[in-house]
């Protein structure tokens, strides 16, 4: 009898103890109603902490193992079909949301966080492109920042335009066989391939269906989501000069109608699953799915990600 009660007490405890440790943790995480100093101060230190440790991280894992150059640019516009760009694009805008988000915590003006917060990626990215500009394996790419500059201007336009973001860029990635063919180029591991392996990539466009559409007959939460991606890859452009050593692909364009969800639109009181939610809207859910393709194909997809 005694152990039971001992069980029962020490459940109670563990049990309290979460459930304050989750309050305190939802207490952190609510935005500030005004202006708190030391959590902005707190932001602007994380990130610039963050990002500085990031390009010299990248500097010094990457560009180093290549020549320096003279500053130069390059025109790759044409190369990946275009999948890079969308990459730049989807990756300033989730980079500036996130920005947006971190001084919205700090409780700064809405004036501040579009200025500062919502352009972070776009100033990450232009470092980043200003290396590219003296490394002579690359060079400086003005699609890619115009690619940077497009997905900053779609998180910023929306918040001036309807104070929410309707329309989320997205990602989703499935392995290829293509991979294994350059690997070097492609990706080795699963989590090189996310990366490189541009044939596995898709990127959303996903809008919020009751946002455009005021009708309580569509769940909150429901997206519509167009998508594109590209196959038959395996180096950034077509007339690759290495090709006879490797089998000869189509390239081609797929485009993709889908449903998705929008998880900023489910409803909680948790700050901590607000957080979370915020962090996987990012990703596309995998939904039956219609793919129209450059052969003229039309195929379905149970679930396609």
């Amino acid at each position: 009898m005694a152990l039971k009660q001992v069980k029962k007490f020490f459940l109670f405890f563990f049990l309290s103890y979460g459930l304050c440790q989750g309050q305190s943790l939802n207490l952190f995480l609510k935005p500030s109603d005004s202006l708190n100093s030391s959590r902005r101060t707190t932001v602007v230190v994380t990130e610039t902490a963050l990002a500085s440790s990031a390009l010299i991280g990248l500097n010094q894992l990457w560009y180093a193992q290549y020549p320096r150059s003279k500053f130069h640019t390059v025109d790759d516009s044409a190369e990946w079909l275009q999948m890079d760009k969308f990459g730049h694009f989807y990756s300033t805008y989730h980079m500036g949301a996130m920005g947006y988000n971190a001084l919205a915590w700090s409780g700064a003006h809405e004036a501040s966080r579009l200025l500062y917060g919502a352009t972070l990626g776009v100033g990450f990215m232009t470092v980043v492109e200003v290396l590219d500009g003296h490394s002579s394996e690359w060079g400086f790419s003005w699609s890619d920042m115009a690619a940077n500059v497009s997905g900053a201007s779609l998180f910023v336009s929306q918040q001036l335009l309807w104070k929410e973001q309707r329309i989320v860029p997205k990602f989703s990635f499935h392995q290829t066989s293509y991979a294994a063919i350059r690997p070097n180029v492609l990706g080795t591991s699963l989590s090189q391939q996310i990366l490189k392996d541009y044939n596995g990539q898709t990127y959303w466009f996903s809008g919020n269906i009751r946002s455009f559409f005021k009708t309580s007959k569509v769940p909150t939460w429901l997206n519509l989501a167009l998508g594109y991606g590209a196959e038959g890859m395996i180096s950034g452009k077509e007339s690759f000069n290495d090709s006879a050593s490797y089998p000869v692909f189509q390239r081609y364009r797929q485009f993709y109608l889908s449903l998705d969800v929008d998880f900023t639109k489910i409803r909680t009181k948790s700050q901590v699953l607000k957080t979370v939610f915020a962090l996987f809207n990012s990703l596309k859910v995998p939904f039956p799915t219609l793919e129209l393709n450059d052969k003229g194909a039309l195929k379905g997809h149970l679930f396609y990600y």
